[in-house]
C-alpha cells in the first residue's frame, strides 16, 4: 500500500510552506506537540495559521497514512461498499478526507467538521488543490460535543479527535457519529495504550449498538487483549526534507504506530474475517512464528516450513494483515 500523500496534496502543502521559515515551522511544530501532549484540545493547541501549517507538515503524513492503512483494511473486508457521502469529523486540515477519496473515488459529497479555524482555512485552501469533489467539500466549524445531531453519511471517519476528549464525552461522541452513520464507520488514533483503550471503549459501545467490525477484529466478542499488551499497528512512511526539518529528524522515514476500529451496519456485506496478525512475524529458519486474533482470544501460531502450503501461504503476510484462507 502506497502511504505517501496523493501528489496534488504534497504540492499543495509544499506552496504554503513558501516563504516560510523552516526555524519557524520547527519552533512552531514543537510548541503545538507540547500543547497537545498537555492535553489542549486542537481549538487551543492551534493558535493560527503557522500553527495549522507546522501540524500539517510535521503530523500530515503520518495521520494520512495512518487512515489509509485502516481505510485499506475496512475496505478489503466490506468489498462492496461504495459510499456516496463522507463525514470527517475533527478533520484537521482534511488529510482523512484525501486518504478516504483516495480509497473509495464513488465519494461524491464530502463534510469535513473541526473547532479550529486556523484548521479549517488550511483543509480550504488544500482542498482546493484536489479533485472536484475536494474542491467542492462543506468544511465547516463545529466542536464534536455540540448538541445537534450530525449530518448522516455513508462513512463516517474520526481520526486522532477523541483524545480530546473525557472518557464520558468519548462515549457520547462515538454515539452521535454511530447515529450518523449508515454504513461504515472508521475511528484511528494514536497507537499508544491510551490511544488502544479508547478505541476499546468505542468499540465496545458500537457491539452494544448494534455494530459489526470489520477490522481489525476477526469477531464481536470481547476484546481478548490483557495488559500490559495492547492492540496497535505500524505504517511506514518516507519523510520528505521539509518534513525532517520540520520534526528535527534526520532518518528519510517514519513508523507511525496507530490503532483503529472499522463499524459497519448490518446492511453492508462483510468478507469472511480472518485471524488478524497483531505484531510482527518472526520469520526463523524452522518456521514462522505468528501473533494472531482470533475469535476472541489471542494466540500464538507456529507455522513450520515443512508443512510447505501453509508455510506458502503465511510467508508475506505482515504485521496488521489477515491470515489467508483461515476464517
Amino acid at each position: 500500500m502506497n502511504a505517501e500523500l496523493p501528489a496534488a496534496l504534497s504540492e499543495a502543502i509544499a506552496r504554503e510552506l513558501d516563504g516560510v521559515s523552516g526555524r519557524v515551522l520547527n519552533e512552531r511544530a514543537t510548541q503545538v506537540s507540547e500543547r497537545y501532549r498537555r492535553g489542549d484540545t486542537s481549538a487551543k493547541a492551534i493558535a493560527g495559521g503557522e500553527d495549522a501549517l507546522a501540524y500539517a507538515l510535521a503530523r500530515a503524513p503520518a495521520t494520512y497514512a495512518a487512515c489509509a492503512a485502516a481505510f485499506a483494511q475496512g475496505h478489503a473486508m466490506t468489498p462492496d461498499f461504495a459510499p456516496r457521502r463522507l463525514l470527517d469529523a475533527g478533520a484537521g486540515p482534511g488529510g482523512a478526507s484525501w486518504a478516504a477519496l483516495e480509497r473509495w473515488p464513488s465519494l461524491d459529497e464530502i463534510r469535513m467538521i473541526d473547532a479550529s479555524p486556523p484548521f479549517l482555512a488550511l483543509a480550504r485552501r488544500l482542498a482546493g488543490a484536489g479533485s472536484p469533489v475536494l474542491q467542492a467539500a462543506e468544511i465547516t466549524r463545529r466542536d464534536l460535543l455540540s448538541a445537534d445531531p450530525f449530518p448522516k453519511a455513508d462513512l463516517v471517519v474520526a481520526s486522532y479527535a477523541l483524545a480530546e476528549l473525557s472518557a464520558d464525552d468519548q462515549a457520547q461522541v462515538v454515539t452521535a457519529l454511530w447515529a450518523a452513520c449508515e454504513g461504515v464507520l472508521v475511528l484511528v488514533e494514536p497507537g499508544t495504550p491510551q490511544g488502544f483503550e479508547r478505541i476499546r471503549a468505542a468499540r465496545a459501545s458500537l457491539i452494544a449498538a448494534g455494530a459489526t467490525i470489520a477490522a481489525p477484529c476477526p469477531h464481536d466478542d470481547a476484546c481478548p487483549m490483557v495488559e500490559p499488551d495492547w492492540c496497535h499497528f505500524v505504517q511506514r512512511l518516507p519523510r520528505s526534507r521539509a518534513h525532517r526539518l520540520a520534526k528535527g529528524a534526520e532518518a528519510p522515514f517514519e513508523d507511525e504506530k496507530f490503532a483503529y476500529v472499522v463499524a459497519a451496519r448490518p446492511t453492508v456485506r462483510l468478507a469472511t474475517r480472518s485471524p488478524r496478525v497483531l505484531a510482527r512475524p518472526r520469520h526463523l529458519k524452522p518456521g514462522v512464528e505468528l501473533k494472531l486474533c482470533t475469535a476472541g482470544d489471542v494466540e500464538q501460531r507456529f507455522v513450520p516450513r515443512r508443512d510447505k502450503g501453509a508455510h506458502r501461504a503465511v510467508r508475506h503476510v505482515d504485521w496488521g494483515g489477515a491470515m489467508p484462507g483461515d476464517g
